[in-house]
C-alpha cells in the first residue's frame, strides 16, 4: 500500500484519481508505471523548475519543492512552487503554483491536487490560502484557480476515497473509455482482464530485461 508509517498518501495520488481510479491503483498499489509522450513533457517541465531554485525578490520569496503534509487528510508530498507575499500584518501569504504540460484540462484533477496543496499549507502554517495558479506549458500563462467551498469539499471527499481505496488494495475496474487513449498505462492495465494481472505484466518486464542483461 502505497502509504508512508505515518499513514500519508501522496499527493500525486489525487490526480491520478480523478482521472481514473485504476490508474491510481495501478501507480500506487501495484507500483506500476510506464512514459509515453505526455508523461515525459511533464516529467521534463518540472525538472525545469526544480533547476532553478529558491529566490527572494524584495517582498516575495518563492520556494520550489516544498515539502507539504496534511494530518487532518492524510496527505503528503511536495509542491513544484509556492510564492510567499509579505502581508500587512507581516505575515507571509503562501500562493501555491503546480506546472503541469499542455492545457487546462476539461476534468478537475489539477484543481484538486493544487487544492489539497493549499489545504496543507493552511494547516502546516495556519494562514488561509484563498487561491492558487495552474502554469500549462502549452500556453505558457498561469490559470488563476479559487478555492471555493465546493472545490475544497470535493478535495477532502477525494482524499478520503483515496485512503479507501489504499486500504482496499484491490484494483478498480477499467475505465474502458476515451481516457485509455491517453494513459501511459493502457498496456498494463489490460481492460478486462482479471486483478493482479498488471503485476504479472510488470514481472513479464522485469524478466525480459533481465535476460537482455
Amino acid at each position: 500500500m502505497s502509504e508512508d508509517q505515518d499513514g500519508l498518501a501522496p499527493l500525486s495520488a489525487l490526480q491520478h484519481l480523478v482521472y481514473c481510479p485504476r490508474q491510481c491503483a495501478l501507480i500506487h498499489l501495484e507500483q506500476v508505471w510506464a512514459e509515453n509522450r505526455w508523461t515525459a513533457e511533464g516529467r521534463l517541465l518540472h525538472e525545469r523548475v526544480d533547476e532553478i531554485g529558491s529566490e527572494t525578490r524584495g517582498t516575495l520569496r518563492i520556494g520550489r519543492g516544498v515539502t507539504l503534509v496534511s494530518r487532518r487528510l492524510g496527505l503528503g508530498g511536495r509542491a513544484d512552487v509556492v510564492e510567499f507575499r509579505r502581508r500587512p500584518d507581516g505575515l507571509w501569504q503562501p500562493f501555491p503554483v503546480e506546472y503541469k504540460r499542455g492545457k487546462t484540462k476539461t476534468h478537475d484533477a489539477d484543481r484538486v491536487q493544487l487544492c489539497a496543496q493549499a489545504l496543507c499549507l493552511e494547516e502546516m502554517l495556519g494562514v488561509p490560502v484563498p487561491d492558487g495558479a495552474l502554469f500549462y506549458g502549452q500556453p505558457r500563462r498561469r490559470e488563476p484557480v479559487a478555492f471555493d467551498p465546493p472545490l475544497r469539499q470535493r478535495t477532502e471527499a477525494l482524499a478520503t476515497e483515496l485512503h479507501r481505496l489504499l486500504a482496499a488494495d484491490r484494483l478498480p475496474p477499467p475505465a474502458a473509455d476515451e481516457r485509455c487513449a491517453r494513459c501511459s498505462l493502457a498496456e498494463p492495465c489490460g481492460t478486462g482482464v482479471p486483478h493482479r494481472s498488471a503485476r504479472r505484466w510488470l514481472d513479464s518486464r522485469l524478466a525480459a530485461a533481465n535476460e537482455e542483461n
